[in-house]
C-alpha cells in the first residue's frame, strides 16, 4: 500500500508541474523583461507640436529625430529608395478629332530631394495645388453641364399625329406622344391591332411602323415588309427585295411630310412641340406597381394613365383617363390609345362639338366613345376598368369637366371646398350593382361578390365572359358637367384602385388641401408633388395593388401641351 501511495503522490507532482510549465508557456512572462530601455515620457510639447512645421529646418531636425529614435527601437523597416508623388497633366491628343479629358496620374519616382526625409507629410507647390483645384472646378462644371442637357433632353417633347387624307378610311386620326414608351412603336396597318387601321385592300395587315428615336430625337417610319410598298413623299422607302418582304431601313419624317399606303391611302403627318404653349391648369401623375409585403417583389404593372391636352385639331378639349387592367394589362393599353382618337373623331363633327359646347354636356361623346372602344378591342381573356375625364375650354377662361367609368377606377373634384364624387364603383358587391342585375332576372346569390373569380360587374374587354353572362357589362357610368369658374379652387384627382383601398375620398381630399398650400409657390411641380404625395401615402399604408394617380390643379399652371409648330 506504501507503494502505491508513493507512485500516486509522483504522479500527481508531475501534473502539477506539467500545468505550471503550460500556464509559463501561455503567459510569456519574460516580454515584460525584454525591453532594453525605459519608454521615454510624452511631453506637453510633443502634443502641441504641429505633424508638419513651416519651419524647413525644423523639418529637418525632426526628420532627424525620428531616424535616430528608430535606430534606437532596432529600425524595424528602412526604405531602400526614397519615393514621391508627383502629379502630371496628360496632353493632349496629337488629333484635333479625339477629345481628351484632363486626368490626375499619380507615378511613384525615386528621385527624392534630398530635403525631404523619410515620414514627412508632403505639402504641394502652390502651382500643383492651383491646377488641382482647376481641374475639380472643370469637373464639376461638365457635371453641371451634362445634367442640364439630360433635363433639356427629357423636357423635349414630341406629338405625333397621322390623318388619312384618302382612300376607304378618309378622316381616321391617331395620335401618340414621344414620353409615352409604352404606346410605341406607332403601327399602320389593315388589321387589329394596328394602331392606325386602314380599310384599305392595298394595305398590308402589318404594313408600317413609326417610333420615336431617342439618340437622334427624331420620329422614325419603317416599311414592315409591305406587299404593295410605302411611298415617303412619292418617295419609294420599303425594301428594294420585295419577294422576301423584308423590312426596310428607318426613315425620319417631318412635319407636313405624306405618307402613300399602296395607291390611294394618304397619310398626312402632324409633328407637334411640347415647348410653346401651357395647358391651362396643372396636371401631375405618378404611379407604382407596389408590393405584396415589404420587401416581396414587385407586382405586374397592368394600370396605364395617360393624358392628352389638346386633342389633334380640337383646341378646347383635354382628355385624361386611368385603365386598370386584369389578366395582363394588353386591354389597358389598348384602351388608352383608343380612347383620345375615337373622342377626338366623334368630336371632329361640328354639330357633336357646338352641341357639347352649347350645352354643356358631352354625355352623348363619352357614351359613343365607350361602345366605339369596346367594339374595337379584342380581347376575350384580358379586361381592364377605364375612368376617362374629359375636360373642355367655354373661351372664356372657364373649364367644364364630365367623368365616365366602368370598374373601380374613381374620380373625385372638389370645387370651392365641395366634394363631387364623379365615379360610381361596379364592383359586384355594390348595392347599385346587385340591383341592376337583380333587374335582368338573374339575382346574385347571397355573400357572393365574384362571377367567374372577377368583383366586377363592368369592365372594358373579357369578351369570353361576356359571352357566358350576359350580367358583364361595358355601359359607363357617366356623371353631370362639373363647372370650374376661373375664380374658383377647384382640383381634380383620378386614381385606381390601388389608391382607394387604402384611402377615402374625403381623406384623399384633405391630404391634398394641405399638400397642395405648403406647394403652391412652386408652380409647375406644384400638381406633380401632389400626386407623388398621394402615391406616397397609399404606399405608407401598405396597399396590395397597383397604384396610379392624376392630380389636375385648376389654380395653376404647370406642364406643356401638344402645339402645332408654326
Amino acid at each position: 500500500m506504501a507503494m502505491v501511495a508513493r507512485i500516486v503522490i509522483i504522479f500527481l507532482l508531475l501534473m502539477l508541474l506539467l500545468i505550471i510549465v503550460v500556464i509559463i508557456f501561455a503567459c510569456k512572462p519574460w516580454r515584460f523583461f525584454s525591453s532594453s530601455r525605459p519608454r521615454l515620457p510624452i511631453k506637453d510639447g510633443d502634443i502641441e507640436r504641429p505633424l508638419v512645421s513651416d519651419d524647413a529646418n525644423a523639418l529637418r531636425n525632426q526628420s532627424d529625430e525620428f531616424q535616430r529614435d528608430d535606430d534606437l527601437e532596432g529600425g524595424p523597416f528602412h526604405s531602400p529608395l526614397p519615393h514621391r508623388l508627383v502629379h502630371k497633366q496628360r496632353h493632349p491628343a496629337s488629333s484635333p478629332n479625339v477629345p481628351q479629358d484632363d486626368s490626375l496620374i499619380l507615378d511613384v519616382t525615386s528621385d527624392a530631394p534630398e530635403e525631404v526625409a523619410f515620414g514627412q507629410t508632403l505639402k504641394l507647390p502652390p502651382e500643383q495645388l492651383a491646377a488641382i483645384q482647376k481641374h475639380t472646378r472643370l469637373n464639376l462644371e461638365e457635371d453641371r453641364l451634362e445634367d442640364a442637357v439630360q433635363r433639356d433632353i427629357l423636357e423635349k417633347r414630341s406629338c405625333l399625329t397621322l390623318e388619312v387624307t384618302s382612300g376607304p378610311s378618309c378622316g381616321a386620326h391617331c395620335s401618340v406622344q414621344s414620353k409615352n414608351p409604352s404606346h410605341l412603336p406607332l403601327t399602320i396597318g389593315r388589321v387589329s391591332p394596328s394602331d392606325l387601321l386602314i380599310m384599305d385592300s392595298e394595305v398590308s395587315g402589318k404594313h408600317a411602323l413609326i417610333n420615336w428615336n431617342l439618340d437622334k430625337l427624331k420620329w422614325e417610319l419603317v416599311d414592315m415588309g409591305s406587299l404593295n410598298g410605302t411611298l415617303l413623299n412619292s418617295r419609294s422607302i420599303n425594301h428594294p427585295d420585295t419577294s422576301n418582304r423584308r423590312w426596310g431601313e428607318p426613315f425620319e419624317i417631318a412635319d407636313g411630310d405624306i405618307i402613300t399606303l399602296g395607291t390611294t391611302s394618304k397619310v398626312v403627318v402632324r409633328i407637334s412641340s411640347q415647348a410653346e404653349h401651357q395647358i391651362p391648369f396643372g396636371v401631375g401623375m405618378a404611379s407604382d406597381p407596389m408590393a405584396l409585403r415589404r420587401g416581396a417583389k414587385k407586382l405586374p404593372m397592368e394600370d396605364v394613365c395617360y393624358y392628352q391636352w389638346p386633342l389633334p385639331g380640337l383646341d378646347k378639349f383635354g382628355l385624361f383617363g386611368i385603365c386598370d387592367g386584369h389578366g395582363g394589362d394588353a386591354a389597358a393599353k389598348s384602351a388608352s390609345k383608343l380612347f383620345p382618337e375615337i373622342v377626338a373623331r366623334i368630336l371632329s363633327d361640328s354639330l357633336k362639338r357646338e352641341r357639347v359646347l352649347s350645352l354643356h354636356d358631352a354625355s352623348d361623346v363619352l357614351r359613343e366613345a365607350f361602345s366605339q372602344t369596346e367594339a374595337s378591342m379584342n380581347h376575350h381573356y384580358e379586361g381592364c376598368t377605364a375612368t376617362l375625364l374629359l375636360v373642355w375650354d367655354d373661351g372664356d377662361e372657364n373649364f367644364y369637366a364630365q367623368c365616365a367609368n366602368v370598374g373601380d377606377s374613381s374620380c373625385v373634384m372638389n370645387v370651392n371646398g365641395k366634394q363631387i364624387n364623379m365615379t360610381i364603383d361596379h364592383k359586384i358587391a355594390n348595392s347599385s350593382e346587385r340591383l341592376r342585375i337583380e333587374e335582368r332576372g338573374e339575382p346574385l346569390k347571397d355573400g357572393e361578390t365574384r362571377l367567374y373569380g372577377i368583383n366586377l360587374a363592368r369592365m372594358l374587354g373579357d369578351k369570353f365572359l361576356k359571352q357566358q353572362d350576359s350580367r358583364f357589362s361595358s355601359e359607363p357610368y357617366i356623371s353631370q358637367a362639373v363647372h370650374i369658374d376661373k375664380t374658383s379652387r377647384a382640383f381634380a384627382i383620378l386614381a385606381s384602385d390601388g389608391l382607394w383601398d387604402v384611402i377615402s375620398m374625403k381623406k384623399a381630399i384633405q391630404l391634398v388641401s394641405q399638400v397642395r398650400d405648403r406647394h403652391s409657390s412652386l408652380g409647375e411641380n406644384s400638381a406633380e408633388k401632389v400626386a407623388n404625395f398621394l402615391l406616397g401615402e397609399a404606399r405608407t399604408l401598405r396597399t396590395k395593388d397597383n397604384t396610379s394617380v392624376i392630380f389636375l390643379d385648376f389654380d395653376n399652371i404647370a406642364k406643356y401641351s401638344c402645339k402645332s409648330d408654326s
